[in-house]
């Protein structure tokens, strides 16, 4: 593994990192962080990158055996740069490791919360689940909630429009950030 970051990656690799790029760059999208009141912060940024690769993989699932073995590609670069992402900030050796194996329990957690918000007809499922999630022990307008739940809809439905193809060239397509600011937004969830 350490060869391949080394001396570059095969031609297999082009489209999982350019998906995982363009997830990530989704992630970093200011209206996440000035509108949806995303706090600017490792945690918020690490909680939209794994949302995002949420949308992308769970899209992944509907292109059958090819879009599994691409969202596993995708799963193993994303953790790989975490992992990277870890040593750069001073986390030692010996610890990076477990954190990373936190970090996947953790996102897998999501995935499931996530899948069962956009499940339920309910929408305060998936709504609850942002909020426990991504504003975790902070006080949020239930107005800045929903205007990331409603986010996460719009981008499953853009995803679900591209074809299969798309993702295979290396190309997702997600709904443009929220733009609601949240000073204007009112009450707090329940």
């Amino acid at each position: 593994m350490i060869w391949k970051r080394i001396f570059g990656r095969s031609d297999r690799d082009e489209v999982p990192f350019a998906l995982y790029r363009a997830l990530v760059a989704q992630a970093r999208m200011p209206g996440l962080y000035i509108h949806a009141g995303v706090p600017d912060t490792l945690e918020g940024r690490f909680e939209m990158v794994m949302l995002h690769a949420f949308l992308v993989l769970r899209r992944l699932k509907d292109a059958e055996e090819p879009g599994r073995a691409l969202a596993q590609r995708i799963f193993d670069i994303m953790f790989d740069d975490m992992d990277q992402t870890l040593r750069e900030i001073g986390v030692g050796d010996l610890s990076v490791g477990k954190k990373i194996k936190k970090m996947a329990s953790s996102f897998y957690g999501r995935m499931a919360a996530y899948d069962a918000g956009l499940a339920d007809a309910d929408e305060h499922v998936l709504a609850d689940a942002i909020r426990r999630n991504v504003f975790a022990e902070m006080e949020v307008p239930a107005s800045q909630v929903a205007a990331l739940a409603d986010y996460v809809r719009a981008c499953v439905a853009a995803l679900a429009e591209e074809p299969d193809s798309a993702f295979f060239e290396g190309r997702a397509s997600f709904a443009a950030a929220p733009l609601v600011p949240p000073v204007l937004a009112e009450g707090p969830i329940a």
